[in-house]
C-alpha cells in the first residue's frame, strides 16, 4: 500500500477531514492523499503520533500498526 492510500485509510477510520488531520499534525498542506506530494520527516512523525501507528505502517512498508 502506498503512503497516500494509507493516509486516506487512517483518516477515514478516524472520521476526520483532510483539514482536521493537517491541523492535528501542525501542517498546512492537505494534498498528501493525491500521491503527488509527500510530507517532511517532522510531519511524518506528527502524523504517526496522531494516528497511533508506526512510521513503517504509515509509509506503507509494513502491515503492523504497532509503534
Amino acid at each position: 500500500m502506498e503512503f497516500y492510500e494509507r493516509m486516506r485509510e487512517l483518516r477515514k477510520e478516524h472520521g476526520e477531514t483532510q483539514a482536521q488531520v493537517a491541523a492535528a499534525a501542525g501542517m498546512t498542506d492537505r494534498r498528501f492523499e493525491t500521491g503527488k506530494q509527500k510530507p517532511g520527516f517532522d510531519s511524518l512523525l506528527a502524523l504517526a503520533d496522531h494516528f497511533g501507528v508506526s512510521l513503517d505502517y504509515l509509509a506503507g512498508r509494513s502491515d503492523r500498526r504497532e509503534m
